[in-house]
């Protein structure tokens, strides 16, 4: 049943692989999924962990391909560029160009110093500053 069920939902509801507003105007995405919160909609906290871990996998395999020497750097500092990335994309982790050569050559005082000089970190201190303190310490902020 529930593959004649898919195949007759992706036909009525179709497949789109983005937020969208249905007819109705309520957020919705994948085959008919609600997701608007005026209607209830959401995803439960085990769907959150699947999108979290296929995002992750997925930021972490363009780093390796940008920049492979971070795959030799401790977790924590390693941790500390995929989280610029989730808030910036790889292309925006890339542009920090001169704290990523400090970075490489493990000179993180001076990385972090030179990443809380930039657009970023007066856009969004707080996390700049965390994430620039784990660069400099090595330590999870």
């Amino acid at each position: 049943m529930i593959d004649s069920l898919e195949s007759m939902l992706r036909r009525d509801e179709d497949e789109v692989l983005h937020a969208y507003p249905d007819s109705e105007g309520y957020w919705t995405i994948g085959i008919g999924r609600l997701i608007d919160e005026r209607k209830g909609g959401g995803i439960s906290k085990a769907e959150s962990s699947f999108l979290f871990s296929n995002d992750t996998a997925k930021v972490d395999a363009q780093v390796r391909a940008s920049l492979p020497w971070a795959q030799n750097l401790d977790p924590v500092r390693r941790a500390a560029l995929l989280n610029m990335c989730f808030q910036m994309g790889v292309g925006g982790l890339l542009g920090f160009k001169n704290s990523l050569e400090l970075i490489r050559t493990g000179q993180y005082q001076s990385a972090a110093r030179n990443m809380l000089q930039s657009l970023w970190a007066k856009q969004t201190p707080a996390r700049a500053m965390r994430v620039a303190k784990q660069i400099e310490t090595g330590v999870w902020q």
